[in-house]
């Protein structure tokens, strides 16, 4: 627990380097005066037909997109001293990191105007999109379970998991993800997103609480 922190504190400052690069190439490609940010987006044919520098953007874009990733999983490498410690540092680097990712915005360019404002998420490997509520309440899930997992492993006493935890948590998540790159192909072809598939997100969402909470309540009743 000693790390968490500095782990929040790096997520916190990683989230403003994030959000500034946003703010860069929104000025680029959706300038203000323009009316900023908006959907559709550029579809791959009008970056391809603005020249090559637009498309070596596109492709440094998505470098950056996973590089990020990679960094979120080595500082949770880095900070932990077994597989649970460092899936838990991972989840709290992530879910501070993209709620402030969003403070930080909204601080830059007062955006989102609201909780239901749609979002590009990412675009590795397809467009991921939905309103800012859904990977807010993910990444808040997040910080909570990583806490709880390093209380338990602080006390000596590491949350028994199974299999089939494991496989309920994947699952869950990766349902949640389907729910966000549902509408991708819409996307991609400069359409604006049709309505979030809401159900598929909280399918997903409540199946992964579920195991973790199926964890939490066997960890209770078990053995000191």
């Amino acid at each position: 627990m000693r790390l968490v922190p500095a782990i929040i504190l790096w997520a916190v400052a990683f989230a403003f380097v994030e959000a500034a690069v946003v703010e860069y190439l929104r000025a680029i490609y959706y300038p203000p005066g323009d009316g900023g940010f908006r959907f559709p987006v550029l579809t791959v044919e009008q970056i391809r037909a603005l020249g090559e520098e637009h498309w070596r953007r596109l492709l440094i874009e998505l470098g950056r997109e996973a590089a990020t990733l990679v960094m979120l999983t080595a500082v949770g490498i880095v900070a932990g001293k077994n597989r649970r410690e460092s899936w838990a540092y991972f989840m709290i680097a992530f879910g501070v990191w993209d709620i402030f990712y969003y403070l930080w915005l909204k601080l830059f360019l007062d955006w989102p105007p609201g909780m239901m404002t749609w979002d590009l998420l990412f675009i590795v490997p397809v467009p991921w999109v939905a309103p800012v509520l859904a990977p807010v309440i993910i990444s808040a899930a997040l910080m909570v379970s990583g806490l709880i997992v390093l209380f338990y492993e602080s006390q000596g006493r590491p949350l028994i998991t199974r299999a089939t935890d494991w496989a309920l948590v994947t699952g869950g998540g990766l349902t949640v993800i389907a729910s966000f790159c549902w509408d991708y192909d819409n996307i991609i072809n400069g359409g604006a997103p049709n309505p979030f598939h809401w159900p598929l997100f909280l399918v997903g969402f409540a199946v992964a609480a579920a195991a973790f909470v199926a964890m939490l309540c066997r960890q209770r009743t078990g053995p000191a």
